[in-house]
């Protein structure tokens, strides 16, 4: 099995890869990354073919998808607060740089998985999340992911193409960057609270959303491109966990053994306040998938960093192959 990774270079994309290396029954991981967001360091020590360039470059994924057997489709640009600022290059790499994927797919078909959002479900009152719900996103971010997964499932039943579109929600784990100001919530938490300083919270900290451990997803990933698997519409990447803000900080307090201070702020435009995923989709396509739980992915994101703060500059750490509850079978 050969794959291609857009975004491989990424947090998601480079736990990815490390999963499918480890895999005496991949052939070849080719990784596209144009390092916008992205970084090398975090496939130091993987062996995959590193191309750098663009999803918006026709004929460069033309060529490496015609080497492929399957496609992981991560590349993205990623933040809601991003894409408030810029909305347009939001959609142009999002949505314009997944059509020009598929387009690519469409010669040689190869199985196909795309990275949408749990952002495309807006403001929808459900406790529970599921695929089924109307698509009320909040930002350009999230309406650009609805045309992400859109155009997966239509290329899937217009030209035969087997596609798989997956929401992600919160994933965290190690290799997530905490250095830069659209950083995610657990990033953020576990690098404020290391170094002594109090983490920001937007809003009153009761919001809650469903964090998902990064080697539960690859995992998931792993497991679907070895059985080919394909969906009509797109399947929640969540186990139904439901954690506030307030919460969060009490278990990665209990992680680190000592109180950890908090900043309120006023909160953004765009967050969403409850994201919870409906894990019955998930469950049936993959009914032997455990969760990771939120205090061993927490302690495992607290060592990556402690780790990566000794051996700056490069911040590259030996990263082993994220824990899961779950061993899936050979490809």
């Amino acid at each position: 099995m050969r794959v291609l990774v857009t975004g491989g270079a990424g947090f998601i994309g480079a736990n990815l890869c490390r999963a499918l290396t480890a895999r005496e029954e991949v052939e070849k991981v080719t990784v596209l990354d144009d390092l916008s967001t992205g970084n090398l360091a975090n496939l130091d020590g993987v062996e995959v073919d590193f191309v750098k360039g663009s999803i918006l470059e026709d004929d460069l994924l033309a060529t490496l998808v015609a080497d492929a057997g399957a496609v992981v489709h991560l590349a993205a640009r990623p933040s809601v607060p991003r894409s408030l600022e810029d909305p347009l290059a939001s959609h142009t790499v999002n949505a314009t740089g997944t059509l020009n994927l598929l387009e690519a797919c469409r010669a040689t078909k190869p199985h196909v998985i795309v990275a949408s959002s749990s952002s495309v479900y807006g403001d929808a009152q459900e406790p529970h999340k599921h695929e089924d719900l109307p698509l009320r996103p909040l930002s350009p971010y999230g309406a650009s992911k609805v045309a992400t997964e859109a155009y997966a499932l239509a290329y899937g039943r217009s030209f035969s193409l087997p596609v798989l579109a997956f929401r992600f929600f919160n994933v965290y784990g190690p290799l997530q960057s905490a250095d830069h100001a659209y950083a995610a919530v657990v990033p953020t938490f576990v690098s404020m609270a290391l170094r002594g300083r109090p983490v920001p919270i937007y809003g009153d900290g009761n919001q809650a959303r469903d964090f998902t451990y990064v080697g539960s997803v690859a995992e998931v990933l792993v497991e679907a491109i070895n059985r080919m698997a394909t969906n009509t519409k797109p399947v929640n990447l969540a186990f139904g966990t439901r954690v506030t803000l307030r919460h969060l900080k009490d278990v990665l307090s209990e992680v680190l053994g000592r109180p950890i201070e908090v900043t309120f702020l006023p909160p953004r435009i765009g967050d969403i306040r409850e994201s919870q995923a409906s894990p019955h989709l998930l469950r049936h396509l993959f009914p032997t998938v455990r969760p990771v739980q939120l205090d061993e992915g927490l302690r495992a994101t607290v060592a990556w960093f402690e780790q990566a703060a000794v051996s700056r500059p490069s911040a590259h750490v030996d990263l082993p192959l994220p824990p899961t509850n779950k061993t899936f079978p050979h490809m």
